[in-house]
Formats: structure tokens, sequence, C-alpha cells
């Protein structure tokens, strides 16, 4: 009789090690490109997620397709497009999203998509969000290229350029 009851309780031991219990649920979606062609391979990006209270990152990759999976150790996290293989434009309003369960599934998804652009989108303002055309201001930025005014080489002096557009102000009282 012992023998029998030792028996069942080392079998039911021997079943529940067997078992996985996960807290992590899966995270599943997908990243768009705005200025794509429908067949555009979007292998390669990297979403990066982090969760509140737990100090690991998740790190996902895309498909050809844009899909990503990746286990969350826990339900309160964040999504954000790290990069890719190429230069991506991000708006900073689509660069993070929060991460929601999906209903009747024990997955989840992101809130609102992660979605970039190939290219420099075209800004309404001209404020100079992509490129270095305008400054803070709104100013246009010149050009770079310094003045070299042509020295005799027996002055022995450095090129122009290092001292021209400099003028040390000595003396002010």
């Amino acid at each position: 009789m012992f023998a029998k009851m030792m028996a069942r309780i080392l079998l039911l031991a021997l079943a529940l090690s067997m078992v996985e219990f996960s807290t992590s649920h899966l995270l599943k979606s997908s990243v768009t490109c705005l200025d794509c062609v429908t067949s555009s391979d979007l292998a390669g990006i990297k979403i990066l997620v982090k969760c509140k209270d737990v100090k690991n990152l998740a790190m996902a990759t895309t498909n050809e397709y844009g899909v990503f999976e990746t286990q969350l150790p826990s339900s309160n996290c964040e999504a954000k497009i790290m990069g890719g293989p190429k230069q991506l434009y991000i708006s900073r309003k689509t660069m993070v999203t929060s991460i929601t369960e999906v209903r009747e599934t024990d997955s989840y998804t992101t809130s609102q998509p992660l979605s970039f652009y190939t290219s420099c989108p075209l800004s309404e303002t001209h404020d100079g969000k992509c490129g270095a055309q305008n400054d803070a201001v709104g100013r246009k930025i010149g050009s770079s290229k310094t003045v070299d005014l042509p020295l005799p080489r027996e002055w022995g002096l450095a090129p122009s350029s290092y001292y021209v557009p400099f003028v040390p102000i000595i003396g002010i009282p």
C-alpha cells in the first residue's frame, strides 16, 4: 500500500517537473513603411522592448514582411524602433508605443502601429527635422567653406584659413 502511494507521488512529481510554467507572454506585431512600394523587403529592422520593473530588455528583428515576435517578461511594456539595415526616418510620435493584450488570446500587440519612412518626409513647416538645412531659429545654414588668402611661402605662416575668421579680443577693460 505504501509503495503504491510513493509510486503515485513520484509519478506526480515527475509529471509536474516536465510542465513548464511560463510567466512570459508573446508579443506579435509588425512595422509599417509609409513611403515604400508594396513589395518592399522589411527584414532586419530592430525593435527594442522594455518592460517596467524588469532589467533585461527584449530585442526583436522583423522578417521580410515587417512582422516580429518576442517574449515579454511582464505585461507593462513599451516597444521602440531602434533602426535597420538602412537609414530610417521615424517620427517621435510613432517611435515608441505601449503594449496591449489581445483579447481571446494569450498574446500581446502594440497599441499604435510602429511606422517609419525610408527617405526624409517633406515637412510642411520646413523646420529642418531631417537634415541640416535650417538651424533651430529657422535661418539658413551657410557654407562651412573657409577663406584661404594666398600668402607668400617666404613669410612662413600657416594657411590663412587657420586664423582669418578668428579675431582675438585683447585688452578689454
